[in-house]
């Protein structure tokens, strides 16, 4: 049986996937933030010290969810009106105990 989509939620699929976005984002975060921090040099060519910017890389994962959020919310707005005069997009559906029979 053939389905359609026609219409995507836009807070409900915005809010998973914003978290989605910032959970990930610490995957990619926490090792770059290692070595950074392992790299980065002490002092600069005047010899004054450098201060690490730990909080640029606290704040990523905060910029993940705040624009991602906002993208899928674009993002569904267009679905939804490209669905309107185009279709959304088709999946078919089998129920599994009649795949199981055959």
């Amino acid at each position: 049986m053939k389905q359609q989509i026609r219409k995507l939620a836009l807070h409900q699929n915005a809010k998973v996937m914003a978290v989605w976005l910032a959970v990930s984002s610490l995957i990619f975060l926490l090792p770059m933030l290692v070595v950074t921090a392992l790299t980065m040099p002490l002092v600069d060519q005047n010899g004054n010290p450098i201060e690490f910017p730990l909080f640029v890389f606290l704040l990523m994962p905060f910029f993940y969810l705040v624009f991602g959020y906002i993208s899928i919310v674009i993002g569904c707005l267009i679905y939804n009106l490209l669905a309107t005069y185009i279709g959304g997009i088709e999946f078919e559906l089998t129920n599994s105990d009649e795949q199981k029979q055959d």
